[in-house]
This record gives structure tokens, C-alpha cells and sequence, in this order.
């Protein structure tokens, strides 16, 4: 497997994870509660375009400016694994607070739900935003086409998570707030694992460098 390949796919499934459209599921309903289908997709669509450019204006923009101010990519990476491993365990735990993004009393007339709190900060929220940032610690050239397996990751994410908005309600006819549930805390085990995985080699790769440095 290419690197590039490699890349996609770690990014994908991490970013998936963090994300996790499932536990989005019923903050999406109660939100557009009343609501038909059409609305659901319209709004499931724009969230979804949101989150995605917050994600590339991140990945860009956020490692731009790491690289303007001289932060080592393995500082880039144990902190966003520490970020992870954190909403990893919270996931796990059961003790997420996405319910506190609901605006109390719902959701107004000319609210714009589809960015806050859907797309930001349910979407594109601490945990996605490190993972990105951590992605680019792979990055071996500061080129456009180096960043493009980030990027259709990124498109591929949203696409899943928008299919999952979509269908919300089947979703969560078929699986229950008990299956929703046990995916969640499955999740949070893996979300955690990487976490972990980042920090350790975050770790290895800065006291390489240390080291290196230390020899000359």
C-alpha cells in the first residue's frame, strides 16, 4: 500500500470516528423536530458543506501558520492525540456533552442550525480539527498535491456523515438509542487507541530529533 493510500485511509476512519454522524443522530432530530424530509436533506447538505470547509480552512490555514511559527510537527501530533484520547474516553464513558450544543428551546425560526451547532461544533469540532492538524505531521513536501489524500478523506468523511443525517430518522428506527449507544462507546475505545498512537509517536519522533540534535 502507497503512502498516499495509507494516508486517506487513516485519515478517513480516524475523522470518522471523531465525527461519528451516529451520535450527531438524535441532536439532529430533536433540532428539526417537525420538520419533513426535504428539510432534512436540505439542512444535513448545508451542515455538511460547512464542516468541510472549516476542515479544509484548517488543514491549510492551521498548518500554515504552525509552520510560520516554527512548532514541530511531533508537538502537532501529541497534542492532538491527547485531544483525541480525551473524547475518546468521554465518548466511551458515556459522559459526551454534545446535548449542551442543543440552544435551549429549540431551535428558532431564523436560526441557522446547519452551522451552529451542527457543522461547528458538533462536525468540526476540537477533535476533528487535531486530527487534521496531526494528519499533516505525515506530510513530507508543502505542496498541493502532497495535502490531497487529507483532502478527499476530508470529502469522503462529510459524504458519509451527510448520508447519515439524511437518514436520520431510519437510522435511528433500526438501530435504537441502545445500539446508538454501544457504537458510541465502541467508537470511543478506538478513538482513544489512536489517541494514544499519536501521542507515542509524537513522543518517539521529538526525542529523535532531540537526540540528533544533542549528537552535533
Amino acid at each position: 500500500m502507497t503512502q498516499e493510500w495509507t494516508l486517506f485511509i487513516s485519515t478517513f476512519t480516524t475523522l470518522l470516528a471523531i465525527i461519528n454522524p451516529l451520535e450527531a443522530l438524535p441532536i439532529f432530530l430533536l433540532l428539526l423536530e417537525g420538520k419533513n424530509l426535504a428539510e432534512h436533506r436540505k439542512v444535513a447538505a448545508q451542515s455538511s458543506l460547512y464542516a468541510t470547509l472549516l476542515l479544509l480552512f484548517f488543514l491549510f490555514f492551521g498548518s500554515l501558520i504552525l509552520r510560520l511559527f516554527g512548532v514541530p510537527l511531533s508537538m502537532v501530533r501529541i497534542v492532538g492525540g491527547i485531544i483525541l484520547t480525551k473524547i475518546g474516553f468521554e465518548l466511551f464513558s458515556g459522559s459526551s456533552g454534545s446535548g449542551s450544543v442543543v440552544p435551549e428551546g429549540g431551535a428558532g425560526k431564523d436560526a441557522n442550525i446547519a452551522f451552529v451547532p451542527l457543522a461547528l461544533p458538533i462536525m468540526c469540532g476540537p477533535g476533528a480539527i487535531a486530527t487534521v492538524l496531526g494528519m499533516t505531521a505525515q506530510v513530507q513536501r508543502w505542496e498541493f498535491g502532497s495535502f490531497a489524500p487529507i483532502v478527499a478523506a476530508v470529502l469522503a468523511t462529510m459524504f458519509v456523515t451527510y448520508l447519515c443525517l439524511a437518514y436520520a430518522g431510519k437510522l435511528v428506527d433500526r438501530l435504537g438509542p441502545m445500539g446508538i449507544d454501544a457504537i458510541t462507546r465502541i467508537v470511543g475505545f478506538f478513538v482513544s487507541a489512536m489517541g494514544v498512537g499519536l501521542i507515542f509517536n509524537g513522543v518517539i519522533e521529538g526525542l529523535q530529533n532531540h537526540g540528533l540534535n544533542m549528537l552535533h
